[in-house]
């Protein structure tokens, strides 16, 4: 995964088995950055609350976790 700035916009792209992907990098959450996540087959988990975001989509695969429920979390722009 890396990073590029464009505009005013911060673009997250991943290589899934090759082809590449971008989303917006930061959480829908909490706004945080994305790119500090890791990324584990096309899902990316966010550090802070373990959203999860898949990246060839943009969907949401998991809200937040807090304490012992997951919040919604919207779909990343991609």
């Amino acid at each position: 995964m890396k990073v590029f700035k464009l505009a005013e916009k911060e673009i997250l792209i991943a290589n899934v088995n090759g082809n590449y992907y971008a989303i917006a990098n930061r959480c829908t959450h909490k706004n945080g950055d994305l790119s500090n996540g890791s990324l584990d087959g096309n899902i990316v988990t966010f550090p802070v609350h373990c959203a999860r975001f898949d990246v060839t989509t943009g969907k949401a695969a998991a809200g937040s976790k807090i304490t012992f429920f997951r919040a919604k979390t919207n779909d990343e722009p991609s």
